[in-house]
């Protein structure tokens, strides 16, 4: 089959055959006909959740916004539509979203299915912003999930980790657009964050620490600010130890920042500043892993010195580690489910099995901290271990088995870690 590895060339899909549809009824039929299906999206997970034996589908055709509710404030898209697209085409017509990922190039529905991101202390993953659910189910029927109905199914269906059928339309929640800017400050020792954790992710609309864990100190911190915010930042020279950049500077030392988003202070639209990278700036299949956590924002100063701890283990196998806030949210299934949370997140050099054994002395190293894994990347946790840490999982069941009773969109990953099987 065609693109039968994902973005980073580490997994290798196991499906029988790929159908791309044009309309749809031609997804109904395929759904209706097929016993095993999975939506196959930008390919950027990192493990075998958007897997299948059986067919896979892209929904690459369906890539339209269909409709803009300008009295309530609310965008309907088509589920293979990417969050770049969809911005320029909101900014167009005077709005916004309140968060974007750091690449603008995955699609909508599939960060929205793993909750993926989030950066900001008032800011929900890119989950929250769903208002309504467009699903076709396992007999090929139509049934829609949304706030306007008088049942809690919303907020299992959101995050519904590809295991409720394929989503063929969202509605999110849109805001007035803004503009912003960017400024990056280098060496934060990380003792500054024992004291002033959170003056320091609350000083701007976004904040992100990043590392190589080479040293108990962040290399860079950017903060995207909201223009109206900016003076509160724009002249310090120093930033709680950390001093102001004067060059543009990508997150991994001694990379080019010629793909990054525009740095020193320059105003521009939101979506051009809070993803990290532009959008002309298409990635590369890169060699590279991913995993992150996810641990209560209280506890997260703790949990980075237990991650400082093993530094010597992490810095030769990293390329760069993000450090973010999360808004908790009501989402069943999301990683910030009722808790403020902060992400640690591992971008690693393309050395498996030296990441595959470090990630179990990580994940104990965190375990006091009650870590949740990002559904989409890599981890070495015990499935009873990562259903532990999810009091609506038998709800999330429940769900799963009224639209899709035999499993057709279930694979192994579901079946291990969220069926219990």
């Amino acid at each position: 089959m065609v693109n039968n590895v994902n973005w980073a060339g580490n997994y290798k899909y196991n499906a029988s055959q790929l159908q791309v549809p044009e309309s749809m009824e031609q997804i109904q039929d395929l759904v209706a006909r097929h016993s095993q299906v999975k939506v196959l999206g930008t390919r950027h997970s990192f493990n075998s959740i958007a897997d299948t034996n059986g067919c896979h589908l892209s929904l690459q055709q369906f890539n339209r916004v269909t409709a803009l509710d300008r009295t309530h404030h609310r965008v309907t898209v088509e589920a293979g539509v990417r969050y770049g697209d969809l911005c320029r085409y909101l900014h167009d017509h005077g709005y916004s979203l309140h968060n974007l990922a750091s690449l603008p190039h995955i699609t909508v529905a599939g960060a929205c299915a793993t909750a993926t991101h989030g950066s900001g202390d008032r800011n929900g993953n890119l989950s929250t912003a769903v208002h309504a659910l467009e699903v076709v189910k396992a007999d090929g029927a139509l049934v829609e999930f949304s706030r306007d109905q008088r049942n809690e199914d919303i907020d299992g269906a959101v995050v519904g980790l590809g295991g409720l059928g394929v989503v063929t339309k969202l509605t999110l929640n849109v805001i007035p657009a803004f503009r912003m800017s960017q400024r990056v400050y280098e060496q934060l020792p990380l003792t500054q964050l024992e004291r002033h954790l959170d003056d320091i992710f609350s000083s701007a609309y976004s904040v992100s620490l990043f590392t190589d864990w080479k040293h108990a100190a962040f290399n860079q911190v950017w903060l995207k600010e909201i223009i109206a915010d900016q003076a509160s930042v724009e002249d310090r020279p120093e930033f709680y130890g950390a001093t102001r950049a004067n060059v543009h500077l990508h997150p991994v030392p001694g990379l080019t920042a010629e793909n990054c988003s525009e740095q020193l202070g320059i105003p521009g639209p939101w979506y051009e500043r809070l993803p990290h990278f532009r959008m002309e700036f298409t990635p590369s299949a890169g060699e590279e892993l991913q995993s992150e956590y996810f641990v209560p924002r209280h506890e997260a100063y703790s949990a980075l010195c237990a991650i400082d701890r093993l530094r010597e283990r992490i810095a030769p196998l990293l390329h760069v580690s993000e450090i973010r806030t999360i808004a908790g949210d009501h989402l069943w299934m999301s990683p910030c489910y009722k808790r403020d949370s902060v992400g640690i997140h591992f971008t690693w050099k393309a050395n498996w099995e030296a990441v595959r054994q470090l990630l179990p002395v990580i994940e104990r190293q965190l375990e006091p901290f009650h870590a949740r894994p990002h559904w989409g990347k890599l981890f070495a946790m015990p499935p009873a271990h990562v259903q532990s840490l999810y009091e609506k999982l038998p709800d999330f069941q429940h769900l799963l088995l009224r639209c899709d009773p035999r499993g057709k969109f279930r694979n192994g990953f579901l079946s291990q870690y969220v069926m219990g099987q």
